[in-house]
């Protein structure tokens, strides 16, 4: 499974961006998704997650409100809608798939493919 992540770039704070991930070589409608992030000097942490049905959604506290996870499954596309950014979003995003399929995960060690990641930088 490859995973191709984008939409990253450079905005200033209030602004949106759109990332999406584009899944081949597997079964994406049987995956969960996930995005993670990961700032300079940080670990890599926990953004969003959307089930394999798109019925169950989980955010970090600190997006909620202002992030939205969807999948397209026809398109083998997960996308992460990002308004009103901060500064402390600035980090390079990477979306991973769990192909167990089971209850969504915010843990790392859970997910089995990972894309290259794409930078979002918030800054005026």
């Amino acid at each position: 499974v490859q995973l191709q992540a984008s939409g990253g770039g450079l905005v200033q704070p209030g602004d949106s961006l759109r990332l999406s991930c584009a899944a081949s070589g597997g079964t994406f409608s049987t995956y969960n998704m996930g995005w993670f992030r990961q700032a300079p000097g940080k670990e890599r942490e926990f953004v969003a997650v959307i089930n394999w049905t798109g019925g169950r959604i989980y955010y970090t506290d600190s997006v909620k409100g202002r992030f939205t996870i969807s999948r397209d499954n026809a398109k083998n596309t997960v996308y992460l809608q990002m308004n009103s950014l901060k500064p402390e979003d600035t980090a390079v995003y990477y979306c991973a798939a769990d192909r167990k399929g089971m209850g969504v995960s915010t843990s790392r060690g859970e997910y089995d493919y990972w894309g290259q990641g794409t930078l979002v930088t918030v800054s005026s």
